[in-house]
């Protein structure tokens, strides 16, 4: 349904309850939540690597069955002994923070847990969000022994699941509708279609399409000249084309840019930061995404695109430049207390939670503490891994010769102040560290040595020269790696199809999803590193396979079978993401900065002109802008957007100065007369939505213009602009 079809016909309606009601249908129409399994997933998964780490270390001594006295009646190591509570009743109300014994405890306003010191207010406010989001506790299900110790595990068995095999090619399987079939792509989706009796739709009009491939390849809409060249060329090829154009398009390495980021939890300060000491943020940050921008844009092979980022120092070591790529580690989160044991154990766990789910999707980090109670991997692995980044130093690196360089031991040749240098990593001291027990920095174990993961090495690889990091670097791109492929693959294909293979991205152990469709998965991994690991490529032979031309109509007998649409028998509707919905507002008013690179800007300044990948990325307080419309917590890595409807958001898009900015902008590019209303629309239509108006469209939008009054046009533009086709790509 168009926007326009919600204006009521009565002219005397006023405009303001016009917007009300489109921002509310528009609202509860795109933003919807993320399924109940995978909010389950994210919650266990907060609860493996925030949660059950301080209870084992700080509560279970006086409070689990293994206490020699269960002191107050109450055990913390089960969910429902929890909820049951002890002498002084419930410890978590689920939900209920405010009603939580446990969390009242732990900030010591009624009793004093634990007793031997007071825990951070930052494990505080974990516990509260967790105990707010519902208490989510896997240990109910806790069949698996406590300990899983290396000798304990058949690596042999463990190897044969389906993620740790190494990803082969499969000849096309046999489908009947052979003259749908564009590709490789298709035949598998189009395979397990018709085994469940369900053809894939129609493809979608070519103005829809070119629509949704301009967004999805560039980030912004096509311009009414781009929809008239493409729908005007009926030659055989004007798709490809098209897609050609679009993939040799600058601004086709910004929009892919900012999926990396969120990856790798792209932010230009810290979370914590004491009165004005701006030791700890990165006012040059913006050097590593420009230098993301460049190698995106150039088409760097992906494997080469991880190595630099992991050790570029190591690779090639006199270019300067390429050493910008050590941002993915050196912009990390970076806590107080320099060298103290427990900060710098918590500095290791982000850098080996950031690297294994966002390159090789594992939940690594989750074995800190103990061994991880779903995959292989054991806490030796975690602190094998640990060693490499305990051997690496971060790094204030001078922007130029003329900076001024401190001299300390510790500080040789690094600028003294934040402002003028890049925070990037190099090589410390080589290390190899003891496993903590129970995650505590002050409790040693065994020492472990640095080498890769167990499951994925049928025989050990040594990180052992310098830091380990180059080592590291080779086992993640190595070809024979089962995860590298599969992972980035599956995030092309979520960007580009709305919805992920593998349903959890930065999880492909024993708790995430199984793929849909694991030979589909498998092949075009393979191809993938054939291509020379192009990501170009991935793009090219997605967006022109019949699989993502499928027209997104909802069929209800189809519907019936496949509600989830897991089949991939048509198109997913999608709602555009804040930069997304920020640079088409910019786009279509002919106000867009089209430079590429450069300083961070604020976004929601009316005047503020540059792509949303620009934007200022604080840990501390995130532009609420960005915060109101779902970007992530750059405070850790992001699988995926999660989208909410909020009150904010209708109240933003109503009363935005940035918006409005945009409206007014449009209006003058857009003139109008009293005997040009109908023109006028129809260039609307065409610049905002790639379409013509309706006839009744059209008549909707010449009733409201009657009253002729100044602010009628900018006010009507406004009302298309935050109506529900402007937010979504079908």
């Amino acid at each position: 349904m168009h926007f326009t079809r919600l204006i009521s016909r009565s002219v005397s309606l006023r405009l303001a309850v016009s917007l009300c009601l489109a921002v509310s249908f528009c609202l509860a129409v795109f933003c919807l939540p993320a399924s109940a399994n995978e909010q389950q997933d994210q919650q266990i998964e907060f609860f493996e690597r925030k949660i059950r780490p301080v209870l084992v270390q700080h509560c279970y001594e006086c409070h689990s069955g293994d206490s020699d006295v269960i002191q107050g009646g109450l055990r913390l190591d089960h969910p429902d002994a929890m909820v049951r509570g002890g002498d002084n009743g419930a410890a978590v109300m689920p939900g209920e923070p405010e009603k939580s014994l446990l969390l009242a405890a732990i900030r010591y306003e009624e009793m004093e847990m634990p007793p031997d010191g007071k825990l951070s207010e930052a494990v505080a406010q974990d516990f509260e969000k967790w105990i707010a989001l519902g208490a989510a506790d896997p240990r109910a299900n806790d069949s698996l022994p406590q300990s899983n110790p290396a000798s304990d595990i058949d690596w042999d068995q463990a190897r044969a699941f389906w993620s740790f095999q190494e990803p082969i090619k499969h000849q096309p399987p046999s489908a009947k509708a052979t003259d749908w079939a564009a590709g490789k792509i298709d035949a598998f989706v189009l395979h397990r279609l018709e085994s469940a009796g369900i053809a894939p739709n129609a493809a979608a009009d070519r103005q829809t399409l070119i629509r949704r491939v301009t967004f999805d390849l560039t980030g912004l809409p096509p311009t009414p000249r781009d929809v008239e060249r493409f729908l005007s060329d009926d030659s055989p090829t004007s798709y490809q084309r098209l897609i050609e154009r679009l993939l040799s398009d600058p601004r086709r390495a910004e929009r892919w840019s900012r999926m990396w980021l969120d990856v790798v939890r792209y932010a230009e300060d810290q979370a914590h930061i004491v009165g004005g000491n701006d030791s700890l943020t990165y006012p040059n940050a913006y050097r590593y995404r420009d230098w993301v921008i460049s190698a995106l844009a150039g088409d760097m092979p992906f494997d080469q695109f991880i190595k630099l980022q992991l050790a570029a120092d190591l690779i090639v070591p006199d270019d300067q430049d390429a050493h910008l790529a050590l941002g993915l580690l050196g912009l990390g989160p970076k806590y107080y207390r320099r060298n103290d044991p427990t900060v710098m154990a918590d500095e290791w766990e982000d850098r080996i939670d950031t690297v294994s789910r966002g390159l090789i999707g594992l939940t690594v980090a989750c074995a800190r503490c103990h061994d991880h109670k779903f995959d292989p991997i054991p806490t030796s692995d975690y602190y094998a891994l640990a060693g490499v980044f305990a051997g690496t130093e971060m790094f204030n690196r001078p922007i130029n010769d003329t900076v001024e360089k401190q001299t300390g031991k510790k500080k040789k040749g690094e600028a003294k102040k934040p402002q003028d240098a890049v925070h990037i990593v190099r090589e410390g001291k080589p290390t190899d560290i003891a496993i903590q027990i129970r995650g505590d920095a002050t409790n040693k174990g065994p020492l472990v040595e640095r080498t890769f993961l167990t499951v994925l090495s049928k025989q050990p690889i040594p990180l052992s020269n310098g830091s380990g990091r180059g080592d590291l670097a080779n086992a993640i791109a190595d070809r024979k790696n089962p995860l590298t492929a599969r992972v980035i693959v599956n995030r092309i294909w979520m960007q580009l199809m709305g919805a992920p293979l593998v349903a959890t991205p930065s999880n492909f152990g024993k708790f995430g999803s199984r793929p849909t469709h694991p030979q589909l998965l498998d092949d075009l991994s393979v191809r993938f590193m054939e291509n020379d690991w192009s990501l170009k490529w991935l793009q090219r032979e997605i967006v022109l396979s019949s699989t993502y031309r499928q027209s997104s109509d909802i069929d209800p007998a189809k519907a019936a079978i496949d509600p989830e649409n897991t089949l991939r028998w048509r198109m997913n509707r999608r709602r555009l993401s804040a930069e997304g919905y920020r640079d088409a507002l910019l786009a279509v008013a002919g106000r867009m900065e089209t430079s590429i690179g450069g300083v961070s800007i604020e976004p929601d300044t009316k005047d503020s002109r540059r792509r949303t990948l620009y934007s200022k990325i604080s840990r501390l307080g995130l532009n609420p802008l960005l915060a109101r419309f779902d970007f992530p917590d750059p405070n850790a890595h992001s699988a995926k957007r999660h989208e909410t409807t909020t009150p904010l958001q209708k109240l933003f898009l109503l009363n935005s100065p940035f918006l409005i900015a945009q409206s007014t902008a449009l209006s003058d590019r857009i003139p109008i007369t009293s005997q040009s209303h109908q023109s006028a629309i129809q260039t609307a239509y065409q610049t905002l939505y790639a379409r013509q108006p309706t006839r009744q469209e059209i008549t909707l939008g010449e009733n409201y213009l009657l009253d002729g009054s100044q602010q009628a046009w900018p006010q009507y533009l406004q009302a298309l602009l935050i109506s529900n086709e402007m937010f979504m790509i079908d």
